[in-house]
C-alpha cells in the first residue's frame, strides 16, 4: 500500500520550529541555541555509515577554523540513540582524530525529524534525508537544501552560501551565479525615477540599468 503520510516542510523565511532535545552535549531548546548567533542545522541518515562520516568530519574540520568565526553554531542530527552518537564520535575520532564537537540530536521518536521534515517516506521512512537549514540570529530559516542518501553534500558551498546570506544582510546587495566572497555584488535595481537617475549617472559597472554591479570595499 503506498504511503501517503505527509510531514510539515519548513520554508524559506518561516521562523524556524522550537524544539527541546537530548543531544551529545546535553539537552538544548533550539531558540535559546540559536539566540544571536546563525545556525547550520543538518541530519544525517545513520551513525556508522560511510557517507555520513565523511560529512559530518567535514563539518568538524571547519567548525572552529570558519564556523565559529563567522558567528554560527553547528547542530547535527540522526534517528539514533545517543549511546550510538557517543559511540560513534569515539570511533572516528580514535579512527582518524577528527572530533565531533558540535551538538547532535538523539532524534529516537523522529519528533525533530518530522517537524523539519527531515524525514521524507518517499526516501526512506526511517532515515532522515541529508537536509540543511541555515537559520539566522532571529531564527527566521533563510536556505535550505535536501540532498538524497546517497549524495553526499558539498562543504564549499555550505560555506559559501552561509557568506552570502551574512553579506546580504550586512550591505543590503543581492549576489549574481557563482558568486564567491571578494567578487562584485548586485546592487538593487532602482524602485523612483530618482533612484534612476542617480544610477545611470554612478559609477557601478552596469550592464543596463537595472542590472548593475559593485565592488564591496
Amino acid at each position: 500500500m503506498e504511503n501517503n503520510t505527509i510531514y510539515s516542510m519548513p520554508r524559506i523565511g518561516d521562523k524556524a520550529p522550537d524544539f527541546t532535545a537530548v543531544t551529545t552535549q546535553g539537552p538544548i531548546k533550539f531558540s535559546e541555541y540559536n539566540k544571536g548567533s546563525w545556525v547550520v542545522f543538518f541530519s544525517h541518515p545513520a551513525d556508522f555509515t560511510p557517507v555520513c562520516t565523511t560529512e559530518m568530519s567535514g563539518f568538524a574540520l571547519e567548525q572552529e577554523p570558519f564556523f565559529d568565526k563567522k558567528n554560527t553554531k553547528l547542530l547535527g542530527l540522526s534517528i539514533d540513540s545517543i549511546h550510538s552518537h557517543i559511540a560513534w564520535v569515539d570511533n572516528v575520532k580514535k579512527n582518524t582524530g577528527i572530533y565531533f564537537k558540535f551538538p547532535i540530536i538523539a532524534d529516537i521518536d523522529m519528533a525533530v525529524s518530522k517537524l523539519y521534515g527531515m524525514l521524507q517516506p518517499g526516501e526512506s521512512e526511517t532515515a532522515a534525508v541529508r537536509a540543511v537549514f541555515f537559520i539566522d540570529p532571529n531564527g527566521k530559516i533563510r536556505l535550505i537544501m535536501y540532498y538524497p542518501l546517497s549524495v553526499g553534500r558539498n562543504m564549499h558551498e555550505i560555506k559559501r552560501v552561509l557568506l552570502a546570506l551574512q553579506t546580504n544582510d550586512e550591505h543590503k546587495v543581492a549576489l549574481p551565479l557563482n558568486w564567491e566572497p571578494g567578487e562584485k555584488v548586485i546592487v538593487p535595481p532602482p524602485k523612483t525615477l530618482r533612484e534612476y537617475e542617480e544610477r545611470i549617472s554612478s559609477n557601478y559597472e552596469m550592464v543596463d540599468f537595472y542590472l548593475a554591479k559593485k565592488q564591496l570595499t
